[in-house]
């Protein structure tokens, strides 16, 4: 709902950490696959209940998140990198609620599974019309330095790292919160679906 917004901001806060890199000869995958394997060294921490380590870990994912496609904007974009960082977005996106579920699975579970499916529709709904918005030539006019179409909605990357970090904050309020953005996602997802309806109609 935000991400548009505070893109410019995002951008004029991270060049300089990327113009650092890319003097460096770093390459923009390879912030994508640290950041990716940072995220993923979440999943463990959330599943012994070390919630501010794996805080410590969700913000640095994103952190590299942001400052990969710095890196690729300033030396050179390539569709393998717009896949590789969607790719493993979403994956690291699904393993947060996870984490949680192993942590108490008797109070998480099926409210992980919830937010899980939820963020099956958000993912599919995006990938859907990206696809078709690709075949079709369009482009996102809010989003213009993203790889593929970025169709926003009610629930985007800010509100969802939002969440995660509440997650991690507040770990006793995981069931209620989970149930709270899944039926937020449940909007974008329909919001998307009308959408798509429309924009792609011949």
């Amino acid at each position: 709902m935000i991400d548009a917004r505070i893109l410019p901001l995002q951008h004029k806060l991270l060049c300089p950490i990327a113009r650092l890199l890319v003097g460096l000869g770093v390459r923009a995958d390879q912030v994508t696959i640290v950041g990716f394997v940072l995220g993923v060294g979440a999943l463990p921490l959330l599943a012994t209940e070390h919630y501010l380590w794996a805080l410590a870990l969700i913000l640095s994912n994103r952190l590299l998140d942001g400052i990969d496609g710095q890196v690729a904007r300033l030396t050179r974009t390539t569709d393998r990198g717009a896949f590789l960082d969607i790719a493993l977005d979403f994956m690291f996106y699904a393993l947060i609620p996870l984490g949680f579920a192993f942590a108490d699975s008797a109070a998480n579970a099926l409210a992980a599974a919830v937010l899980l499916a939820a963020f099956v529709g958000t993912g599919s709904s995006f990938l859907a019309f990206s696809l078709m918005a690709e075949k079709r030539g369009l482009h996102a006019k809010n989003f213009p330095s993203k790889g593929i179409y970025y169709l926003g909605g009610l629930t985007e990357g800010a509100e969802t790292i939002a969440l995660f970090v509440a997650f991690c904050v507040w770990p006793h309020l995981f069931t209620l919160l989970a149930y709270c953005f899944a039926f937020a996602c449940a909007l974008t997802i329909l919001s998307r679906w009308l959408q798509g309806w429309r924009m792609l109609a011949d």
